[in-house]
């Protein structure tokens, strides 16, 4: 949505304590221009409290509101395969995992035609389900039964277990509705613990092992504990890293490690589990992923306190590089003018500028 925000309305207080509300617009020559571009991405409760938001395409012209935003398809081919855990050795498992990212290295340029599919791939711990992909493709693409069926049958490369599952045409709302991305919330009552990591190229072979070890731990009882790889790219990949606050503007994959539960005497067994993953699975940097060839920091919005805390960040990367890279310097600046007195704080707040 960032790339998409035209303006917004803030509720900021000055240095007096006063509060006053603040419009910010993508205008250049807007004296607020800075408070509009922070919250393209370093919004998160840093600088006031937003009580409007103004949407507009960039690239959007004339002066009708209903062209000034992308139209949705007006229908979507959805489709949801699985590979059962008891068909899955290692080597099948991490080679679908591999095709599955190494298939977005190849096709996530702002202009590839394969940017009309949307896929996530949801790495289920064995206690959690079954290997899982959802897919949903713009079904007036030219040729989109035959784009999904080329990248199903490219994720299965080299392996010999097939997918079940099952695919349907439907109007765009009614897809949307009833389209299990729908339903990636936390949910009512969970306890969560959310990390994640921005992919430029595929997991090395040690990371695809570190994943297949950790999800098919039998020993492990959590029933919601997963890994979702969300394909990436496309237009968000046409901007330069400094022209929103959200810099990650190369990668082709977002990753999101995750695990929810109930029971408060729970934590420590399922936040060890994720920690542990997550670990390992960057251990070569400290345990968290640092920007790099392969990697590119982590995703905001969802917020992991144990970036900041170096009892889990061992590299020489501070969590808000890992977030904003060379974008943060520029958001201390702004904090310092939009929220001098610092009432906006919070663990991984935007810290003023000196």
């Amino acid at each position: 949505m960032v790339d998409y925000l035209n303006a917004v309305e803030v509720v900021v207080v000055d240095a007096s304590g006063q509060a006053r509300t603040v419009v910010a617009t993508a205008a250049a020559d807007d004296p607020n221009h800075d408070l509009w571009w922070a919250h393209t991405g370093g919004g998160g409760g840093n600088f006031g409290v937003v009580t409007r938001y103004w949407l507009r395409d960039p690239h959007a012209t004339g002066n009708s509101p209903a062209t000034w935003l992308p139209q949705p398809p007006a229908a979507l081919l959805l489709a949801q395969y699985r590979w059962p855990w008891a068909q899955l050795d290692e080597t099948s498992y991490t080679r679908i995992v591999a095709n599955f990212t190494r298939w977005h290295e190849a096709n996530s340029a702002p202009g590839s035609p394969e940017r009309a599919l949307f896929a996530v791939l949801s790495l289920n711990s064995v206690n959690t389900g079954d290997l899982g992909l959802t897919v949903q493709v713009d079904a007036t693409a030219p040729n989109a039964a035959g784009l999904l069926r080329d990248f199903v049958a490219a994720l299965g490369e080299g392996t010999s277990v097939a997918p079940v599952g099952n695919q349907r045409t439907l109007p765009w709302w009614d897809a949307f509705r009833y389209s299990s991305f729908a339903d990636f919330g936390p949910g009512i009552g969970n306890r969560v613990k959310l990390k994640s990591s921005y992919l430029r190229k595929s997991y090395t072979p040690a990371q695809l092992a570190t994943l297949y070890r950790w999800l098919s731990r039998a020993g492990y009882p959590g029933r919601a504990a997963t890994v979702l790889l969300a394909g990436y790219g496309g237009r968000i990949n046409s901007l330069r890293a400094d022209e929103r606050a959200i810099p990650q503007r190369d990668s082709v994959i977002k990753a999101q490690y995750s695990v929810r539960w109930i029971d408060p005497a729970e934590d420590e067994l399922h936040l060890s589990w994720v920690r542990g993953l997550y670990r390992e699975l960057f251990a070569d940097t400290g345990g968290v992923p640092v920007p790099g060839d392969r990697h590119d920091g982590a995703y905001i919005n969802y917020p992991d306190v144990d970036l900041a805390d170096a009892a889990w960040n061992t590299s020489s990367t501070a969590w808000s590089t890992l977030y904003y890279k060379g974008n943060y310097p520029r958001l201390r600046q702004i904090k310092k003018r939009w929220d001098p007195q610092d009432r906006f704080h919070h663990a991984l707040a935007v810290r003023p500028a000196e």
